[in-house]
């Protein structure tokens, strides 16, 4: 197991977060402890969010054409929506 937060992979963040999430759901834990619980998956959040902020960077870089333009993209991409509203769904 990894120790820094930082370090974690997106799999591994995801893992932990879907992990919370059922814990919450259930009512496995006591008060205190699902307010921790709910700060870990925030912080777990943003670690998912930069990795795919890093990947879409990456893709981005791959996808421009030879003479610097950025090649046509073929998905349509959905509404990105604000940190907040993706918080209120993941929990």
């Amino acid at each position: 197991m990894k120790n820094k937060t930082e370090d974690l992979s997106f799999e591994e963040a995801i893992q932990e977060l879907e992990e919370i999430a059922e814990k919450l759901e259930k009512g496995q834990i006591s008060l205190e402890d699902s307010i921790l619980a709910y700060e870990r998956g925030v912080e777990l959040k943003k670690i998912c969010t930069n990795r795919l902020k890093e990947a879409d960077t990456r893709i981005e870089i791959l996808n421009k054409a030879p003479d610097g333009s950025a090649k046509k993209e073929t998905a349509t991409r959905k509404t990105k929506k604000s940190d907040t509203e993706e918080t209120e769904e993941l929990f």
